[in-house]
């Protein structure tokens, strides 16, 4: 009983000794630090806040221009011509080539409209695309809705229907911020090697599974069979 006690109370004791180092390595840390600062001169310190307050500013002048070329905010466009002008002045540019009588369209919107005022790094705009035979035929879009991922003028990739986002009506704004991530088309902080999705998986969610359908030359709904 003797010896348990005594190796008991040795253990303690070299665990309040780690303790004790690793607080006083901290102290002596933040008192360097403090020294640091003490020691900064007056023009040391009015450089660092100088070069602080340049990068706001910095910041803050380029949000400007993103707003000022018709970023923050999830648009329509009237034409196909409208889309060339749009894509041409902003590095990166989200399009949803959608129809009115389309109901996945209304979910895409949504979602989009989020998207839009989070990330104003990203121009997000809509185009008809039964106003847009031209652009449809190009860009290859067969399916409704397409969302066309654009990068400096070239169209990078594309979010077909709702395949990608987890194969649901439900699937969230994060699962949509997610695939635009993957795309590098808007600033996404989260971790792209995990898709919001998978976690819904875990707890059993039920998928809507869609079909995925491709006629020659025609555009149809991802959300309807009749077409």
């Amino acid at each position: 009983k003797m010896a348990a006690d005594t190796s008991v109370d040795i253990l303690q004791k070299v665990l309040e000794n780690e303790i004790l180092q690793s607080t006083k390595v901290v102290e002596e840390h933040l008192d360097a630090e403090i020294q640091k600062l003490d020691q900064m001169d007056e023009d040391e310190l009015e450089r660092l806040k100088q070069r602080r307050l340049e990068a706001l500013k910095k910041s803050q002048q380029q949000k400007q221009e993103w707003l000022s070329k018709g970023h923050g905010e999830y648009r329509e466009i009237p034409s196909e011509r409208d889309f060339f002008q749009e894509v041409k002045e902003s590095k990166n540019v989200v399009c949803h080539f959608y129809r009115d009588t389309t109901f996945r369209c209304q979910i895409m919107d949504k979602h989009l409209t989020v998207l839009a005022k989070k990330h104003i790094e990203t121009k997000f705009l809509k185009l008809n695309a039964e106003k847009s035979p031209f652009l449809c035929e190009r860009l290859r879009i067969k399916v409704i809705p397409t969302l066309a991922l654009i990068k400096d003028g070239k169209t990078q990739d594309y979010v077909v229907g709702f395949t990608d986002l987890g194969n649901t009506d439900d699937f969230t704004t994060e699962t949509l911020e997610w695939r635009l991530g993957c795309a590098d088309v808007i600033n996404y902080s989260g971790n792209l090697m995990e898709p919001p999705f998978q976690s819904q998986k875990k707890y059993g969610t039920s998928f809507t599974k869609l079909d995925k359908k491709t006629i020659r030359g025609k555009i149809y709904d991802s959300d309807s069979d009749d077409d």
